[in-house]
């Protein structure tokens, strides 16, 4: 099992100790200090799971996780020195797949983080006879077949397909893409739709999964 974990920890030391055994068990480590850096990151590069401290800099974790979570199924283990069991509870109930108090053991850590990728790549996903979406390594696979897709056609065809047959506006779609707010036409929808049938059709030809209603947006059946 290998892949990028994100770090976010505003104690150096305890971050450079938790990157050092995931480093050791074969997966690639990046840290981030301050909370209000999370989200930015986040969108800029690829991980495949986040270790959250909720006491941080900038902006606390709870915080963080809530706005993830409105958007993504993206694993999310909390570490916190709060051990109060209200404390852990309302970082679950926000969509923590797992807490963590301190003081821990860093091998505890690499455990739990395996473990949640494991339970993540078993149900974090939407799968039937030809598409096969993981939230955990962020890849789609169709027709038995890698997508190669970018992050905002994954988030794109993860939203269709997660509601088939129900129609998205393109004003929906944009919501649900960029929930930093920025400012999107609806041709970049167009745009996205295109490059993302081009791709189903090349990975099991004949194919087209993703039908427009004129006036109206996008529905995956």
């Amino acid at each position: 099992m290998s892949g990028s974990i994100l770090i976010v920890e505003d104690d150096s030391s305890i971050a450079g100790l938790l990157s050092e055994y995931l480093v050791a068990e074969g997966f690639e480590a990046h840290c981030v200090g301050r909370g209000d850096e999370v989200v930015d990151w986040l969108r800029s590069h690829e991980a495949r799971l986040m270790l959250l401290d909720i006491g941080l800099p900038g902006r606390n974790g709870i915080e963080i996780c809530r706005e993830i979570r409105r958007d993504s199924e993206f694993p999310i283990i909390m570490l916190s020195g709060r051990s109060q069991e209200m404390d852990r509870l309302i970082g679950l109930e926000i969509g923590a797949d797992d807490y963590i108090c301190k003081p821990f053991s860093p091998r505890e850590v690499v455990v739990r983080v395996k473990t949640v990728l494991r339970r993540a790549r078993r149900t974090v996903y939407v799968q039937d006879a030809e598409l096969d979406l993981d939230d955990a390594a962020c890849r789609a696979s169709f027709g038995g077949r890698d997508l190669d897709l970018t992050v905002i056609e994954y988030k794109l065809l993860r939203q269709l397909a997660r509601r088939r047959g129900q129609l998205f506006t393109r004003t929906q779609l944009i919501e649900r893409m960029y929930v930093d707010g920025r400012v999107v036409t609806e041709r970049t929808v167009d745009s996205h739709i295109k490059k993302l049938r081009k791709k189903l059709e090349g990975a099991l030809p004949g194919a087209n999964p993703i039908h427009s209603v004129y006036g109206m947006g996008y529905r995956y059946e």
